[in-house]
C-alpha cells in the first residue's frame, strides 16, 4: 500500500449504476504517464459496463484537483518520441472521455493547473467549491496548451482560452470559470458539493440509458477528428518540451516548490 500512495493511483467503484473514478499522486495529483494510463482505462471500462449509467471523476485529498502533468516526468524527457508518448497520455485520456458513451461528472474541490482544466473540460457536467481557480501554465515553461486546447476551447470558447493561454501565470476564480462555462455549479464548501452530488448523479442514473448516449454524442458533434488533431498537437508538445527554455523553466518551479 505505501508504495502504491508513493506512486499514485486509479480506483473504479461501481454501485447503483455510478461508477466512481478517483486518481490520486502525492504531489498534488499530478498526472505521470502510468496514471495517465490508467485513467483512460478506467473511463473505458466505465464506458464499457452496461451496468454503469453516469460516472463520476474526481481526485483524492481535500486541496488541489489536480496539478497536470509531472514536471519529474517533464524534466527526463530526453528525446522526442518521449515527449510526444508523454503528452498522447492527456490526449489519450481526453480522447476516452469523449468516445466514452456515459455522461460524465467532474468534482473539481481545489485548483487546477493545465491538463487538470482539461479534465474539468472534458466532463459532460462539472461542478466544484469556490477554491477551484484554475491556470494554463504551460507558456510559462515554454510549452502551450496544445492538447487540453481544444477541449478547453469547445467549454469555455476560443476568447477564454486564448485570455488562459495568454496569462499563463494569473489564477482565475472558480467564479470565473462557471461564468465562462468551465464549471456548471460552484460550491462554498466540500461538503456541500458533496451533498449535491450524488443527488444529481442518481437522478442521472435512473434516466434512460439510450437516451443519455445519443444526447453525449449530440453533445461532442464535431469532434470526430480529434484522434489525430490530439495527436499533432501532442507532437508539437513533444518537440517543445526538448528546449533549452523548457527545461530550465522546470527547473526552476521545482527549486520553488522544494
Amino acid at each position: 500500500m505505501q508504495e502504491k500512495a508513493l506512486s499514485g493511483s486509479v480506483d473504479i467503484e461501481i454501485n447503483r449504476g455510478i461508477a466512481v473514478i478517483t486518481f490520486f499522486h502525492p504531489a498534488q495529483n499530478a498526472l505521470p504517464s502510468t496514471l495517465l494510463s490508467q485513467l483512460a482505462a478506467a473511463i473505458r471500462v466505465a464506458g464499457d459496463d452496461d451496468s454503469v449509467r453516469v460516472a463520476i471523476l474526481r481526485s483524492a485529498g481535500e486541496r488541489t484537483f489536480c496539478a497536470g502533468a509531472s514536471f519529474d516526468e517533464l524534466a527526463s524527457i530526453k528525446d522526442f518520441d518521449s515527449g510526444k508518448r508523454f503528452f498522447m497520455g492527456f490526449a489519450n485520456v481526453i480522447n476516452a472521455m469523449r468516445k466514452c458513451p456515459k455522461l460524465i461528472i467532474g468534482r473539481v474541490q481545489g485548483k487546477a493547473v493545465g491538463g487538470g482544466v482539461g479534465l474539468c473540460a472534458a466532463t459532460d457536467y462539472c461542478i466544484a467549491t469556490k477554491w477551484a481557480s484554475i491556470k494554463l501554465s504551460e507558456l510559462a515553461i515554454g510549452i502551450g496548451p496544445f492538447v487540453v486546447g481544444p477541449a478547453v476551447e469547445r467549454k469555455m470558447g476560443k476568447s477564454a482560452m486564448t485570455q488562459l493561454a495568454i496569462n499563463a501565470t494569473e489564477w482565475k476564480t472558480a467564479h470565473w470559470a462557471q461564468e465562462k462555462g468551465l464549471f456548471n455549479e460552484v460550491f462554498d464548501t466540500p461538503e456541500q458539493m458533496d451533498s449535491y452530488l450524488p443527488h444529481l448523479a442518481e437522478k442521472l442514473a435512473g434516466f434512460s440509458p439510450e437516451a443519455m448516449r445519443q444526447l453525449k454524442a449530440a453533445f461532442w458533434e464535431g469532434t470526430e477528428h480529434w484522434d489525430s488533431l490530439l495527436e499533432a498537437r501532442a507532437a508539437i508538445s513533444g518537440r517543445l518540451v526538448l528546449s533549452d527554455f523548457t527545461l530550465n523553466a522546470i527547473k526552476q518551479f521545482k527549486q520553488k516548490a522544494e
